[in-house]
């Protein structure tokens, strides 16, 4: 929930979603469009599919008790090696190195001597150098406090080095220039990025108590009529795209089960 999502959001709505799923055998029974009714408001639907997925799979294959080590949870859906670790390290306590984005810059600039603000090592010479410093006990406490110090003091923009409390280890210290990444261009429509359209579609979906005509979907999501071809090829791309994610079914046009 908490990628590219408010943590005062989440505080708000995990509670709602915990009381809807309160345990896994709960939450591996449901089904797409309970997941991405509950999902509102908390980033890409295709998440929720996929921690329902993961739940599935740790009550089909491990008896609904979550994995400890990190190649058995890789083996879930949607898993990757920053979940993974996170889950042996917070939950069970294990040394294992957590990398997320903040851990990534602290590292990179203790590590060696960085000019901008975006540098970072890559990841072999990240995992010896976390490999070398990370505490043999209270490990979980350790990827903590790192987590807090660059999103609090080492941050990505404006590094307040002088309030750092590892500023004498620091080879970065007060060499650091800010240059503004260009961004990255995006599928757009009239303006707008196509992810936002996509949970403009699905919070449609969300409220409708039928399936909905793509007309009436355009309509409604643009204000607009839908009268030229562009504008129709455009949204059944939309809707084929959500279609393969699982999130609707294309020919009523309402949310997947």
């Amino acid at each position: 929930m908490l990628q590219q999502t408010q943590a005062s959001r989440i505080a708000e709505r995990l509670p709602l979603f915990l009381e809807q799923f309160p345990t896994l055998p709960h939450l591996a029974a449901a089904s797409n469009s309970q997941m991405i009714r509950a999902w509102r408001g908390l980033g890409y639907n295709s998440r929720a599919l996929r921690l329902r997925d993961a739940a599935r799979a740790i009550v089909e294959r491990h008896d609904g008790v979550v994995p400890s080590s990190i190649e058995t949870l890789r083996a879930l859906p949607g898993l990757g090696p920053y979940t993974a670790a996170a889950i042996a390290c917070f939950a069970y306590g294990k040394r294992v190195v957590v990398m997320d984005v903040n851990v990534r810059r602290v590292y990179s600039r203790l590590a060696v001597q960085q000019v901008l603000t975006s540098d970072v090592l890559d990841n072999h010479r990240l995992d010896a150098f976390a490999q070398s410093i990370i505490p043999a006990r209270s490990s979980a406490d350790w990827h903590h406090a790192v987590m807090d110090l660059g999103a609090t003091v080492c941050t990505a923009r404006s590094p307040q080095c002088t309030q750092c409390p590892l500023s004498q280890h620091c080879p970065s210290k007060g060499a650091l220039r800010y240059v503004p990444k260009q961004k990255r261009t995006e599928p757009s429509f009239r303006g707008e990025p196509n992810r936002l359209w996509r949970g403009r579609i699905v919070d449609v979906l969300r409220t409708a108590h039928k399936g909905v005509t793509q007309r009436g979907l355009f309509a409604t999501i643009t204000g607009t009529r839908l009268d030229n071809t562009d504008d129709a090829a455009w949204l059944q791309g939309i809707i084929a795209a959500l279609r393969r994610d699982g999130i609707v079914h294309p020919t009523r046009l309402e949310l997947a089960d």
